[in-house]
């Protein structure tokens, strides 16, 4: 049976992000994309956060994330001290929740995680 919490946050319906009720985590800014739900979470029986391969397959390697993003300042987000290039995308980006900068529980930091 498919998980049927979603009606939390969607409409019954067809649809992009014409589903959305109200704001949405920054997640969703992939269904304003066009990214079809099911494209990342598969044929979801229950809730559960989506595979750090499935980030990759459309965002590339976490090395080159941290290629992007090494001029972002005070420090490259994608390329910590701790984990290297190899932090799970989901320590600081959640689907259903909002984002959070897992470095800043330890270090102070001023910018806000996507």
């Amino acid at each position: 049976m498919p998980y049927t919490g979603c009606l939390v946050c969607h409409v019954a319906g067809e649809g992009k992000a014409g589903t959305l009720k109200g704001k949405v985590p920054g997640s969703h800014l992939h269904a304003l994309k066009g990214v079809q739900c099911a494209q990342c979470h598969g044929k979801v029986k229950k809730p559960a956060p989506v595979e750090m391969a499935k980030c990759l397959a459309c965002h590339g390697a976490t090395a080159k994330l941290a290629e992007k993003t090494a001029k972002v300042k005070p420090s490259n987000p994608h390329e910590s001290p701790h984990y290297g290039t190899d932090a799970d995308c989901n320590l600081c980006h959640h689907q259903h929740a909002r984002s959070e900068n897992l470095c800043a529980q330890c270090h102070k930091f001023d910018f806000i995680v996507p």
